[in-house]
C-alpha cells in the first residue's frame, strides 16, 4: 500500500511529463474506438435498413444479384408463378417486383441525380411492400409512363421539386417523366438514390418487355411463420429454379454482402491504428526511460530504505497503468466524437448516417481501455526493469543511470541480424517468379527490416547526427556544436525517438514508390500497347446502352469503334480441369486498338470462327498449347468447343490475362437476350482528325453524364488521379502515426530540458543568451528529426523498390522513385522538427538562472 501511494504521489508530481504520453494513448486509443463505433453505426444503419425493406418471404431468380447486369436487364421471372405463389396456402399479399441497379437518371442540366457515394441508382415499380418502410410526403405515387417518384434524400441532395422531369436512361431505352411524388424512408437511406414507376413503365424501361418481375414480394397472413411461409410457397412453384429467402435471410444476406465491405474498411483502418500505436510504445518507452534515469538517486534512496526490487518495478509499472488508464479512458470518449466526424464526412461525400443511430457496443471500451493499458504497461516494462535494478549506492551519485554497455552490444548485434535477413527477404521477393511466395517474402523482409533498424538505431545515431550535424548544426558555431552534442549524447533515446518517426515516413515512402511505379508503368504500357485514340466508358458497374453504342457507332470523324463486352463462361482444358473465366468478346480491329505481344499463334486467327486465345498464364497452368480445343460452357447459353489460335503475354497492366474471342462468336452460342452490352468501347480517329473527333464525342455523350470519353492522355491523368486520391487517404491516415510521433519528439525535448536544468542554468551564467539557448534545443529537434526522415525514407524506398519488382509479375515493371516527395518530406520532417521544439525552447529559454543553478 506505502508503494501504490508512492507510485500515485509520483504520477501525479510528474504529470506534466507524462502529458503528451497520455495524449499519444489517446489518439491511438481513439483511432480504435472511432472505428469500430463508426462501422457498427453503418452496420446497425444498415440492418435497419435491410430489416424494414424485406417482405415476409422474397422470391428471386438463383443468380440474381445487387449489381448492374452486363446485359442492361436484372434476371427476372414470369407473372405466371406470380399466380402459383398467390394461391400458396398461407399467404395474405403476393406483389410482383421490379427493381433495377442499371440505371442512370439525369435532371432536365443533365446532370446525374444519383448518389455521389457510389451507391447505385435503384428503379423499380412502386408497391404495398415500399409503404411498409417509406411515406409519400409529398405528391402521389406515379399513374402511368409519364409520372416518376424519387426519394427524400435524392431530392434534398440535387433540389428537385414536384412537377419537375427526369429522363431515365436503360438499356431498354429513355423515359422522360414529371416527378409526382417524394417519398421517405422510415429509417436512415445510407445513400442509394431510388426512383419509382409504375408497374407497366417499370417492366417495359428496366425489363425491355411486359408481363414479367424481378422477384416477388410475399406478406404472411397471422398465424403463419415466414418459414413455414416459405416451405408453401416453394411447395406451390414446385421444381422452379429461385431462390426463396424470408425476411431474416434476405436481411441477413444483405448484412453479409456489406458486411465484407464494411471488414475491409475496419480492418485497414485498425492496420493504420495498429502503427500509431507501435509508433505510442517508443513515446512511452523513451518517457518512463528518462523519469526513471532522472529519479535515479530517489530510487536509490528507496532501495537503501528497504525496498526491493520488485516493489521498484511495481512502482514504476503502476505509474504506467495509471497513465495508461487515464488516456485510455480520454481515448474512448475522443473515439466517439471521432466516429461522428466520420460520419459528418460520409455525409459530405454522400452517405448518410445518422448519429442518432449512433451504436457504441459495450466490446468497444473494454477493447480501447484494455488495449490502451496493455500496451502503455508493455512499453513501461523495460524501463521499468531497469528501475529496479538500481542500486541504493546510486542514492550518492547525479542523476543518470549508467549505462548497460553489455546490453547496448548484444542489442547491436541482433539488430545487425534482423536487418541482413529482412534485406535477404527483401531481395527473395524481388527475384521471386511468383506473386504468391513473393508476397511472403516481402512481408517478412518489411517486418524483419523494420525490427532490426529500430534496434540497430542507436548505433546509426552517431553516424547520421555528426553527417547531418556538418551541413545543419555546425554553420551555426558553438551553439550548433552544442546541439549536435545534447543529440549524441544518449543514442538510445535518439534511436528510440528516430524509430518513432522512421516507422510513419519508412510506409509514406514505400507507398509513394509504389503508386509512383504503377503510374509510369501503366503511361508507358499505354504508350506501347494501345493504339486506339479514344477510350469510352461508363463512371460506375454500367454498361453502355445500345443506343449510345450506335450514336458512336455513326460518330463521322471515327475511322473505327471497337466493342468490348465481358461474357461469363466455364472453360474446360484439355486435362479436364473446370475454371470460370471471363472472356473478352470484341471486334477484330481490337487487335490495332490495343497490341498484345503473342507467345505462340495469331491473334488474328482467334477472331476466327470457333477460336479463341488464352494468357499464358493460364497457357501453362493448363498445359494448353496452340491448336488445342477447350469446351467452352457460356452462361445462359450454349456450350462450344473453341480452338486455341493464340496465346497472349500477360506481362502488362493493361488487359493482363484477357481471353479474346470475336463477338460473332458470343452471338453464335448466346441468345440475343442475354448478349452482355460493351463494357467499354474504342475509338481511332480519321487520319488528322483527333480534335474534331474529340470534340464530337464529347458533344455526342454530353447528355449522358455518366460516359466519360478519354484520349490517352485524359486516361493517363484518370489514372494518376485515382491513385493519388487513394495514396492520399493513406497519407492522411498514416498521418495519426506522424502526429504521435512528434508528440514523441516534444516529450523527448521537454524531458531532456528538464534533465538538463542545471546544465541549461549554468550555461545562461556562463554568457549563453536566451536566444541561443532556443537555438541550441531547435537544433537538436532538427537533427533528431531528420535522423528518423532518413532512416525512414531509405528504408521505405528499399521496401517500395521490393514491392514493384513483384508487381512486375502483373506488367507494372517501370520503378519510378518519386524524388519530388521523398525531398518534400525530408524538407517537411526539418519543419516538423522546429515545431516540436517551440514549446521545449521556449521553456529552456525562460528558465530562472539561479533556480536552475540550485536544482538538484
Amino acid at each position: 500500500m506505502t508503494m501504490f501511494k508512492t507510485s500515485l504521489r509520483s504520477f501525479f508530481a510528474h504529470k506534466g511529463r507524462m502529458a503528451l504520453s497520455a495524449v499519444a494513448v489517446m489518439l491511438s486509443v481513439a483511432f480504435v474506438s472511432g472505428t469500430l463505433v463508426f462501422t457498427d453505426t453503418m452496420g446497425a444503419t444498415f440492418d435497419k435498413l435491410f430489416a424494414a425493406t424485406a417482405a415476409d418471404v422474397t422470391v428471386s431468380p438463383k443468380g440474381a444479384d445487387d449489381e448492374a447486369p452486363q446485359t442492361g436487364r436484372p434476371e427476372s421471372l414470369p407473372a405466371s408463378d406470380l399466380a402459383r405463389v398467390r394461391r400458396a396456402d398461407g399467404v395474405k399479399n403476393a406483389e410482383g417486383v421490379v427493381t433495377s441497379p442499371g440505371v442512370t437518371v439525369v435532371d432536365r442540366d443533365n446532370k446525374n441525380v444519383g448518389a455521389a457515394s457510389g451507391a447505385p441508382t435503384l428503379a423499380g415499380n412502386w408497391t404495398s411492400n415500399d409503404r411498409s418502410s417509406m411515406d409519400i410526403t409529398s405528391g402521389h405515387p406515379p399513374r402511368g409512363p409519364t409520372e416518376i417518384m424519387v426519394d427524400a434524400d435524392t431530392a434534398d441532395k440535387h433540389g428537385l421539386r414536384l412537377g419537375e422531369k427526369l429522363r431515365t436512361i436503360t438499356a431498354a431505352g429513355e423515359n422522360v417523366a414529371k416527378i409526382s411524388g417524394i417519398a421517405t424512408f422510415r429509417v436512415t437511406n445510407p445513400g442509394a438514390a431510388l426512383v419509382y414507376f409504375d408497374t407497366a413503365t417499370a417492366q417495359r424501361e428496366l425489363l425491355g418487355t411486359q408481363g414479367r418481375f424481378t422477384h416477388i414480394a410475399v406478406s404472411a397472413q397471422d398465424g403463419f411463420t415466414h418459414g413455414l411461409l416459405k416451405k408453401n410457397v416453394g411447395a406451390a412453384l414446385g421444381d422452379s429454379p429461385y431462390k426463396l429467402a424470408t425476411q431474416k435471410e434476405a436481411a441477413d444476406d444483405g448484412r453479409k454482402q456489406m458486411g465484407s465491405l464494411l471488414d475491409v474498411m475496419k480492418y485497414a483502418m485498425l492496420g493504420f491504428a495498429g502503427i500509431a500505436l507501435l509508433v505510442g510504445i517508443f513515446l512511452i518507452v523513451n518517457t518512463f526511460s528518462m523519469l526513471v534515469a532522472q529519479r535515479t538517486r530517489e530510487i536509490g534512496l528507496m532501495r537503501a530504505i528497504g525496498s526491493s526490487r520488485k516493489q521498484v518495478n511495481r512502482s514504476v509499472l503502476t505509474e504506467a497503468s495509471m497513465l495508461g488508464v487515464l488516456g485510455s479512458v480520454l481515448g474512448v470518449g475522443a473515439g466517439v466524437g471521432l466516429a461522428v466526424g466520420l460520419m459528418r464526412l460520409m455525409g459530405v461525400l454522400g452517405m448518410k448516417l445518422d448519429t442518432s443511430e449512433l451504436t457504441v457496443a459495450w466490446t468497444t471500451p473494454v477493447i480501447g481501455l484494455v488495449l490502451g493499458i496493455a500496451v502503455t504497461v508493455l512499453a513501461a516494462w523495460l524501463p521499468a526493469r531497469r528501475a529496479g535494478k538500481v542500486s541504493p549506492m546510486a542514492a550518492l551519485r547525479d542523476a543518470g543511470t549508467p549505462a548497460d554497455t553489455r546490453a547496448g552490444a548484444v542489442r547491436g548485434v541482433i539488430g545487425a541480424l534482423l536487418t541482413a535477413g529482412g534485406g535477404a527477404c527483401l531481395y527473395a521477393a524481388a527475384q521471386a517468379g511468383e506473386a504468391g511466395p513473393g508476397s511472403m517474402y516481402l512481408g517478412g523482409g518489411v517486418l524483419l527490416s523494420l525490427l532490426g533498424f529500430v534496434a540497430v538505431g542507436p548505433m546509426l545515431a552517431g553516424f547520421f547526427v555528426r553527417a547531418l550535424s556538418l551541413v545543419i548544426t555546425r554553420p551555426f558555431g558553438s551553439v550548433g556544436r552544442l546541439s549536435e552534442r545534447n543529440a549524441l549524447r544518449n543514442p538510445r533515446r535518439t534511436g528510440a525517438t528516430g524509430a518513432a518517426l522512421m516507422i510513419g515516413l519508412a510506409l509514406v515512402a514505400s507507398l509513394s514508390v509504389v503508386g509512383s511505379s504503377m503510374v509510369a508503368s501503366a503511361t508507358d504500357q499505354l504508350d506501347k500497347s494501345v493504339g486506339a485514340d479514344f477510350i469510352i466508358e461508363a463512371e460506375g458497374p454500367q454498361p453502355i446502352t445500345p443506343a449510345v453504342r450506335e450514336k458512336l457507332k455513326k460518330s463521322p470523324d471515327l475511322e473505327t469503334v471497337t466493342s468490348y463486352k465481358r461474357v461469363e463462361a466455364t472453360l474446360t482444358s484439355p486435362g479436364g480441369k473446370r475454371e470460370s473465366k471471363e472472356l473478352a468478346a470484341t471486334d477484330p480491329s481490337y487487335r490495332t486498338a490495343l497490341h498484345r505481344e503473342t507467345a505462340s499463334g495469331d491473334l488474328g486467327a482467334a477472331y476466327g470462327k470457333n477460336a479463341m486465345s488464352v494468357g499464358d498464364r493460364y497457357a501453362k497452368k493448363n498445359g494448353v498449347t496452340v491448336g488445342d480445343t477447350l469446351t467452352v460452357a457460356f452462361e445462359h447459353g450454349e456450350t462450344a468447343r473453341l480452338k486455341v489460335a493464340a496465346i497472349t503475354k500477360d506481362d502488362t497492366p493493361v488487359d493482363n490475362g484477357a481471353m479474346y474471342i470475336n463477338v460473332a462468336t458470343a452471338k453464335r452460342y448466346l441468345p440475343a437476350d442475354r448478349l452482355p452490352l460493351d463494357s467499354m468501347m474504342l475509338g481511332t480517329a480519321k487520319d488528322g482528325q483527333e480534335k474534331e473527333a474529340y470534340a464530337s464525342l464529347k458533344k455526342t455523350l454530353e447528355p449522358y453524364p455518366v460516359y466519360k470519353v478519354r484520349d490517352q492522355a485524359d486516361y493517363k491523368q484518370t489514372l494518376q488521379d485515382q491513385i493519388g486520391q487513394l495514396l492520399n487517404m493513406v497519407y492522411g491516415l498514416l498521418g495519426l502515426a506522424i502526429v504521435v510521433a512528434v508528440l514523441g519528439v516534444v516529450n523527448t525535448l521537454a524531458l531532456s530540458v528538464v534533465e538538463r536544468t542545471r546544465e541549461i542554468g549554468l550555461m545562461r551564467a556562463i554568457g549563453l543568451s536566451r536566444r541561443q539557448m532556443r537555438r541550441m534545443i531547435r537544433l537538436e529537434s532538427v537533427v533528431i528529426a531528420l535522423f528518423g526522415a532518413l532512416l525512414g525514407l531509405g528504408l521505405g524506398m528499399a521496401w517500395g523498390a521490393a514491392a514493384q519488382r513483384l508487381l512486375a509479375l502483373q506488367g507494372l515493371n517501370v520503378l519510378e522513385i518519386p524524388w519530388t516527395t521523398i525531398g518534400a518530406v525530408f524538407v517537411g520532417s526539418a519543419l516538423v522538427g522546429l515545431i516540436a521544439a517551440l514549446v521545449p525552447a521556449f521553456r529552456a529559454g525562460r528558465m530562472n538562472v539561479l533556480n536552475a543553478i540550485a536544482t538538484d
